[in-house]
């Protein structure tokens, strides 16, 4: 307990972009074995089933390990699928934005897309699923 307690005073932007990271690199995953699976010409439907199969994990290590919040576990889950549906809207139009204008790699056009999303995922979870 005293571990995670020291854990815990990290501020939580660095928080963030570790646990982050961790989260990042487990959706990528999942949206890389999805198009793997499914096809590169479905990647808005292998976006869908990342986001989907990624929140219980994102949610756990978010409220445990960036914001270490206690109890609230039903309404900060709640308020915690608002904010992945934002965070999906915007991480499925600028893959889509990408994907016309940018780049036609859906895993490159991916990776950008997760970490531009992640920014507006931190300040929704920051001021609104996780506020204390």
């Amino acid at each position: 307990m005293e571990l995670y307690n020291k854990w815990c005073q990290i501020p939580d932007k660095i928080r963030f972009l570790l646990i982050g990271g961790v989260n990042a690199s487990f959706s990528y995953v999942i949206f890389a074995i999805a198009v793997f699976f499914i096809g590169q010409e479905h990647y808005q439907v292998c976006v869908a089933l990342q986001w989907l199969i990624s929140s219980i994990f994102s949610f756990v290590n978010q409220k445990l390990f960036v914001f270490c919040t206690k109890g609230n576990w039903i309404q900060e889950y709640c308020k915690c699928c608002t904010t992945w549906l934002v965070s999906y809207l915007c991480n499925a139009l600028i893959l889509e934005f990408i994907m016309r204008f940018v780049s036609k790699n859906v895993y490159i056009g991916q990776f950008f897309s997760i970490l531009m999303a992640s920014v507006v995922t931190y300040i929704l979870f920051k001021h609104f699923a996780f506020k204390r």
